[in-house]
């Protein structure tokens, strides 16, 4: 057995336990009240205290309430010097109560502080009290010998199962609090993921669309300096005006698609190939995917037509949708670029992060992202479970 099997102090003692309920302080309020009943009958209903006697019985019993309180608080203080100077008041109040006639006081002293000994002090001192008022029983109840022992025995055992009942309550009390723990961990650390997630998507929203929008209006910007049509600048200002709506519908569509409620991947990689005049295949049986996954195609897709676009214009974009057993593949492809198909300074624009934003977001879902020159062009290719 270990030291601390010993010297720690039991579960029911700690000060800082819950408060019991109302049931059990009701039944634990009325034994008090039939116990203190018992001995003052006991005690009083012999005649053998009256006059001054009945005063000295009267203390016995008021001296014994007092130190049973402070043994109470003091042990649930978990402060064992103070506990065992009231345990040894008690007995002496039990030694002087048995050798004044007050039998009834005496036997419930003594039997209640050896219960009351095991249950609420470290093993090591509780066993000694419990000795200690045990042996003070048999010898001074003057029972027959074996009629004392089977009594001191039960009061012993009695103590040590409620002291065992104790510890499992405590050790089940300790469970509760930390499973409380543990769901107050995984729900704040659900919510922060789940903030995380949103100002994901909407920083990859806001970043493809005033991405877009910068290409526009840089190239026209620089068709102004080069004295371009006035119809084909307007074009590009239209083009960017139209970025900037379309911006704030996938916004509110980014919080929606959290919740499962978007439109096919399908339905939008034939809206963004059409709009951005690029080529589209899907392969395989298509089938709805997880709101995560979705996103992140979507999101990649946007990425690699807008970079294609902008550092490649006048290429040609091809945009792949494989549905695989337990993933989705998708790959943008664009060809070499046609010479002068932009004006110069138009691929340096935007924030440079695309990329690392595309592989994070495939890296957070289980998947992979490559991306690399290809043939003088470029090739995207993301995997993500699904």
């Amino acid at each position: 057995m270990t030291l601390e099997f010993w010297l720690g102090w039991p579960a029911g003692s700690a000060s800082h336990r819950e408060p019991a309920t109302r049931p059990r302080q009701v039944i634990t309020a009325g034994g008090r009240l039939v116990l203190l009943a018992v001995v003052v009958w006991g005690t009083f209903s012999t005649g053998r205290f009256t006059g001054w006697a009945a005063v000295v019985a009267g203390g016995w019993m008021a001296e014994s309430a007092g130190l049973l309180v402070g043994f109470h608080l003091a042990s649930r203080a978990r402060r064992l010097w103070p506990a065992l100077a009231c345990a040894a008041g008690l007995l002496v109040i039990a030694a002087l109560a048995k050798d004044g006639g007050a039998d009834t006081l005496a036997g419930i002293l003594w039997g209640g502080l050896a219960v009351l000994a095991l249950v609420r002090l470290p093993l090591a001192a509780g066993a000694a009290v419990t000795g200690a008022a045990l042996v003070s029983y048999a010898l001074m109840s003057g029972e027959a010998l074996v009629a004392g022992l089977t009594t001191a025995g039960g009061l012993g055992l009695l103590g040590y199962l409620l002291r065992l009942d104790a510890e499992a309550r405590g050790t089940q009390r300790r469970l509760l609090e930390q499973e409380r723990a543990a769901r107050a961990a995984e729900a704040e650390s659900a919510a922060l993921a789940e903030r995380a997630r949103i100002a994901r998507e909407i920083h990859d929203v806001l970043a493809h669309s005033l991405s877009a929008q910068l290409v526009h209006l840089e190239a026209a910007r620089l068709m102004l300096d080069r004295g371009a049509e006035r119809e084909q600048v307007r074009e590009r200002v239209v083009a960017a005006r139209r970025m900037a709506q379309e911006g704030l519908a996938e916004t509110r569509q980014a919080l929606s698609a959290l919740r499962g409620e978007l439109t096919p991947v399908g339905d939008f990689l034939v809206e963004l190939t059409d709009r951005e005049r690029a080529a589209l295949a899907i392969e395989g049986r298509p089938r709805p995917l997880p709101a995560e996954s979705g996103l992140a195609v979507r999101r990649v897709a946007q990425e690699a037509v807008t970079n294609a676009r902008k550092h490649a214009p006048g290429s040609r974009v091809a945009v792949r949708l494989a549905y695989l057993p337990d993933a989705v593949e998708l790959e943008v492809r664009n060809s070499r670029p046609a010479r002068g198909g932009s004006p110069e300074g138009l691929a340096d624009s935007g924030s440079g992060y695309g990329l690392l934003g595309m592989r994070e977001r495939a890296e957070l879902l289980g998947g992979e992202l490559s991306a690399g020159p290809e043939d003088g062009g470029w090739r995207v290719l993301l995997r993500v479970p699904a």
